[in-house]
C-alpha cells in the first residue's frame, strides 16, 4: 500500500511538491444523489420552487465551488481549470436527482477534489433551495466515478 502523500516522514501535514511532475491532461467525474418527496421533485422540474430555478442555481454553485476548492480543502493546489460541467438527471421512479460534475485541467495534479466539491455544493444548493418544503431530503452516494491523466492513469467505477 502506498503511503499518504500529504504527510511527511515525521507525520506532519504538508502540501505535496508537484514541481517535478509533468503537465498532462487530467479529468475527473464525481456523482451524488439527492432524494426527496415526489412533490419536491415536481416543484424543481416544473420551475415553481419559491426560491427560483433550483437546477440553474445549483449548477452555478457547483461551478463556483470547483473553482474555490483550494480555499476549502486544506493542502489542495490552486488550479487553472479548463472545464467544469455540472449536470442533472431527474429520476422520477426513485424520487431523486442524480448530480454529476466533470472537471478538466492541463496541469501537474488531478482534479478529483474539484469534481467532488462541485458535486457536493450542487447537492447542498438543491437542499438549501428546497428545505422549506422538504427537510427530509437526503444527499447520498458521493463518489469519484472516473479519473484520467497523470502517473496513476485511468480509474473508472460505476
Amino acid at each position: 500500500m502506498s503511503r499518504l502523500t500529504h504527510l511527511d516522514a515525521t507525520g506532519n501535514a504538508h502540501m505535496v511538491d508537484v514541481s517535478d511532475k509533468h503537465v498532462t491532461s487530467r479529468s475527473a467525474t464525481a456523482r451524488a444523489r439527492v432524494t426527496m418527496q415526489p412533490e419536491t421533485l415536481t416543484l424543481i422540474t416544473t420551475g415553481t420552487a419559491k426560491k427560483g430555478d433550483v437546477l440553474a442555481t445549483a449548477r452555478i454553485a457547483g461551478i463556483m465551488a470547483a473553482k474555490r476548492t483550494h480555499d476549502l480543502i486544506p493542502l489542495c493546489h490552486p488550479l487553472m481549470i479548463s472545464k467544469i460541467s455540472v449536470d442533472f438527471a431527474i429520476k422520477d421512479a426513485t424520487r431523486c436527482i442524480e448530480v454529476s460534475a466533470v472537471v478538466k485541467v492541463e496541469g501537474k495534479t488531478g482534479v478529483e477534489m474539484e469534481a467532488l466539491t462541485a458535486c457536493s455544493v450542487a447537492c447542498l444548493t438543491i437542499y438549501d433551495m428546497c428545505k422549506a418544503v422538504d427537510r427530509a431530503m437526503t444527499i447520498t452516494d458521493l463518489r469519484v466515478t472516473e479519473k484520467s491523466g497523470g502517473k496513476s492513469g485511468t480509474f473508472t467505477v460505476e
